[in-house]
C-alpha cells in the first residue's frame, strides 16, 4: 500500500508509528518548506496570525495583504518581508512549532517588556530578526 493510498490522518499515523517525534518534526518542515513557497504564508501559519493581524503589522488593508499573498508585496516591503522571514525560519529550526505563536507574544525583558510580535507590528521587524538571532546565538554559551 502506498501512503498517498491512505488518508492525509492515516498517513500522519503511520509516519508518527514508524520514525521517531524528531524525525518526524524535520519531515514536517521539509514538506512545510516544499509546499508553502511564501514567505508570507509561513509567517501566518507559523505566528499564527490572521491576515487582519499580519496586514495590522504592515500597516496595509487585509484586502491589500491578500493581494500581496496571491501576487507580490510591493518591492518598498521587501526588507520589512525578509526580516520576518528569517526570524520565522530560525525559531521554526529551534523552537516546536506549536509554541512559536506563545514565543512571538511573550513580552521579555531584554525587548524592553515587548513581545516579538510588537516589535514588528511597530514596523521594527529588523530588531525583531535580531531578538530571535540572539536568542538561539549558541556562541554566547560556555563551555
Amino acid at each position: 500500500m502506498m501512503i498517498t493510498d491512505l488518508s492525509p490522518a492515516d498517513a500522519a499515523e503511520r509516519i508518527l508509528e514508524e520514525a521517531d517525534e524528531d524525525w518526524a518534526r524535520r519531515f514536517v518542515a521539509a514538506f512545510d518548506r516544499r509546499l508553502r513557497t511564501g514567505p508570507l504564508d509561513r509567517f501566518l501559519e507559523l505566528w499564527d496570525l490572521s491576515q487582519s493581524a499580519a496586514a495590522r503589522i504592515f500597516g496595509v488593508s487585509r484586502q491589500a495583504f491578500s493581494k500581496w499573498l496571491t501576487g507580490s508585496p510591493p518591492a518598498s516591503r521587501a526588507a520589512a518581508i525578509a526580516d520576518l522571514a528569517a526570524a520565522t525560519e530560525i525559531l521554526d529550526r529551534y523552537v516546536k512549532r506549536e509554541r512559536i505563536p506563545a514565543v512571538v507574544r511573550r513580552p521579555a525583558p531584554v525587548l524592553g517588556d515587548r513581545s516579538l510580535l510588537e516589535l514588528a507590528s511597530d514596523g521594527q521587524t529588523r530588531d525583531v530578526l535580531e531578538a530571535v538571532r540572539a536568542m538561539f546565538d549558541l556562541r554566547r554559551v560556555q563551555p
